[in-house]
């Protein structure tokens, strides 16, 4: 299981949100330059990253600033937020960007996944948000009535390869991921499932691993220092 420490980008700015509430942002690191570097130095592979302005907006806002943190970093990076359309993908990719996450997308417009998969193959990550097991979109501001199982189960008909899972009610509150619902997602579809949301402590990376899952994205946990990230890569790494 490979462990993806997060940065999430607001007004230059890297940031936390409870719950993916934008009211309750907190800076969290001196710079996302600084965050990139501090994960590299604890034997990260990856970085997830987010550009929330971008979500909300539903278009790139920080993907200058995500393009040259990705570099600088020397990392393999994965991003999300505000990826509506192709010219969006490729901005990304044609960057040196790993992986580019579509997820207001999955359910708004599923031919651009088509075709995202199409052109780009496993670069191309489905991102798929959950409220009480319903899809949500823009930045998390839209429900939809769409079961997250049944989305899963239509992108991987359409090719695509991995899916980031995230469940809202457990995002940046530290009380553990939601190890049913991942569970129950692992058993309906063959895709890699990268868990996002609640990861707080060494045991719930333990868990994760246990349960099998591609990765996990860990955020809040290691700004607060709840998680030392270099014991998750090193735990990881072993199991």
């Amino acid at each position: 299981m490979i462990i993806l420490p997060a940065i999430d980008i607001k007004d230059g700015n890297c940031v936390r949100l409870f719950k993916g509430d934008y009211s309750t942002v907190e800076k969290v690191a001196e710079s996302p330059y600084a965050a990139a570097q501090s994960f590299a130095d604890a034997g990260a592979s990856w970085i997830h990253m987010v550009d929330l302005d971008g979500a909300k907006d539903a278009k790139l806002i920080n993907a200058d600033l995500i393009a040259d943190v990705a570099k600088s970093s020397g990392l393999s990076v994965e991003v999300g937020g505000g990826i509506r359309n192709m010219d969006s993908v490729e901005y990304y990719l044609s960057r040196g960007i790993n992986r580019v996450i579509l997820g207001s997308a999955a359910v708004k417009n599923p031919q651009l996944v088509i075709d995202a998969v199409k052109n780009y193959g496993d670069k191309i990550v489905v991102g798929i948000d959950s409220k009480d097991g319903r899809v949500c979109a823009e930045g998390w501001t839209d429900n939809s009535d769409i079961d997250y199982i049944e989305l899963a189960k239509r992108m991987e008909d359409v090719g695509v390869q991995t899916i980031v899972f995230t469940d809202i009610e457990q995002d940046g509150t530290l009380v553990g991921p939601n190890l049913k619902q991942l569970d129950d997602l692992l058993h309906e579809v063959s895709c890699n499932i990268i868990a996002s949301g609640g990861v707080s402590v060494l045991k719930d990376i333990i868990n994760l691993s246990e349960l099998n899952v591609y990765g996990a994205i860990c955020g809040k946990a290691i700004y607060t220092g709840n998680l030392d990230l270099r014991q998750a890569v090193e735990i990881t790494g072993k199991i």
